[in-house]
C-alpha cells in the first residue's frame, strides 16, 4: 500500500510559479505510474499531468499543456509538478494519485489510479 503526501500548495499572484512536490512511502516508488489531478469548487476532478515510472513519458492536460511540468525522482520516492504562468482558473486543490505500472504507460483518467494523496490547495490571485 502506498501512501502519498502532496506539499507546495499555497496563494500566488497571476504570472507566478509554484512547484508541488508527492512524497511517496510503503512501497518501491518505481514501480508505479503518477498522475496529477485537480479539483475546483463545483467541478469534477480532472487530469492535470501523468507519468510513467522511467519518468520518460508523459502526458497533460489541455488546459495545463505548455505551463505545467512534471517530473519524478525514484530516488527520492517524490514526484514534482512545476506549474508556471498560472491563472485564477488554476486555482483547485491539487491531488497525486499512483497506481502499479504496466510496461512504459501513463494513465490519464481517476479510475486508472489506485492510491491517492489528500491533496494540497493552490489559490492564484488576479
Amino acid at each position: 500500500q502506498v501512501q502519498l503526501v502532496e506539499s507546495g500548495g499555497g496563494l500566488v499572484q497571476a504570472g507566478g510559479s509554484l512547484r508541488l512536490s508527492c512524497a511517496a512511502s510503503g512501497g518501491t516508488f518505481s514501480n508505479y505510474a503518477l498522475g496529477w489531478f485537480r479539483q475546483a469548487p463545483g467541478k469534477e476532478r480532472e487530469i492535470g499531468a501523468g507519468i510513467n515510472w522511467t519518468g520518460y513519458r508523459t502526458y497533460y492536460g489541455d488546459s495545463v499543456k505548455g505551463r505545467f511540468a512534471v517530473s519524478r525522482n525514484n530516488a527520492k520516492n517524490t514526484v514534482y509538478l512545476q506549474m508556471n504562468s498560472l491563472k485564477p482558473e488554476d486555482t483547485a486543490v491539487y491531488y497525486c494519485a499512483a497506481r502499479p505500472a504496466s510496461g512504459s504507460n501513463y494513465y490519464t483518467t481517476e479510475v486508472d489510479y489506485d492510491y491517492w494523496g489528500q491533496g494540497t490547495q493552490v489559490t492564484v490571485s488576479s
